[in-house]
């Protein structure tokens, strides 16, 4: 029984770290596009980083860090941000310590567990990245309902405005009328600039928390409008048949690629499951590949040639809109 439960986590290590892997590859699909947006208003997106503490108030940036582990992962890998974007109410030094206990608990694992030594650094290095999966999986999850919910606010706030409310009783409106992450966000844009800040800082602001090139339009075109004027309830009207239709397009997109994203699925969950499956009828065969030299190295290629795979397989299902 110990023996299945040891090769599950290790099929759930190579998993994450698959995942992890291919999602920190991929990028930012619209870093052109927000840069060049960001220069038609002055407010370029590295100054907004680089004065967090003013404009974006993130509640984990504030804090600061304490220790090089928390700076490691805010300088590295930016997660005081990416906790912000998935809505997780964790300091950073809360969640550097989950990590920590997780890949010691994975590595004593694996020392104890009748394996080769070579596998207690690797199981304790792939637990250690597990909560960045699962931190990568929320984020991805709150952006994509916040940008299914974005044309039906930017349609209620042109409304709002053809009535003769203000822009930003207009945000009001849609924090009280609309369900989360959108009304959260815009409720709180609301609540900055009811307490003195700009709206166009934090408007800014909120496009750092929700990464969104159509939110980086909205921005743009209410820098532009506060600027040099114009009819702001025609501008939002036409960005919200702009990301309906965008959203159509990713929904055919997402249609079409589904073969493939099953293919990747499959291709990727096969190996690990063949594996139990063999260690359960043939164990004796199965354990020659943590206890032979050889072995030892077609394993190691196996993960290699895993992470190459599933890389190769999101390059090919991965079309930007």
């Amino acid at each position: 029984m110990i023996v299945l439960i040891i090769a599950a986590s290790a099929g759930l290590c190579v998993a994450a770290v698959v995942g992890l892997v291919a999602t920190m590859v991929r990028g930012d699909e619209a870093s052109v596009a927000e840069d060049r947006l960001s220069t038609l208003t002055d407010m370029g997106r590295r100054d907004l980083v680089g004065k967090a503490d003013d404009v974006l108030m993130l509640r984990n940036s504030t804090e600061g860090t304490t220790n090089f582990l928390e700076d490691w992962m805010a300088r590295k890998f930016n997660m005081n941000v990416a906790l912000e974007q998935a809505d997780i109410k964790l300091p950073l030094s809360k969640f550097g310590l989950m990590c920590v206990g997780l890949a010691g608990t994975g590595a004593a694992a694996g020392l104890f567990a009748p394996m080769p030594y070579l596998t207690a650094p690797l199981a304790g290095v792939s637990l250690f990245f597990l909560p960045f999966l699962w931190v990568l999986m929320k984020r991805k999850e709150r952006i994509n309902k916040f940008n299914a919910q974005l044309p039906e606010a930017l349609e209620m706030l042109s409304r709002s405005l053809r009535a003769g409310h203000s822009l930003g009783a207009g945000f009001g409106l849609i924090s009280d009328e609309m369900q989360d992450p959108l009304a959260r966000e815009f409720g709180r844009c609301f609540d900055e600039q009811n307490l003195g800040v700009p709206l166009e800082k934090s408007i800014e602001a909120m496009t750092l928390r929700i990464p969104n090139l159509d939110l980086r339009f909205f921005a743009t075109a209410v820098s532009l409008q506060r600027q040099t004027g114009g009819d702001l309830a025609e501008i939002l009207d036409k960005i919200g048949r702009l990301v309906r239709a965008r959203y159509r397009l990713a929904g055919q997109i997402q249609a079409l690629t589904g073969e493939g994203r099953l293919s990747g699925i499959v291709l990727l969950a096969l190996p690990p499951g063949l594996f139990i499956m063999m260690l359960v009828l043939n164990k004796e065969y199965v354990m020659k590949l943590f206890t032979d030299p050889m072995g030892q190295w077609m394993l190691g290629g196996a993960i290699v040639m895993q992470l190459l795979g599933a890389l190769v397989i999101k390059k090919i299902i991965d079309i930007k809109v």
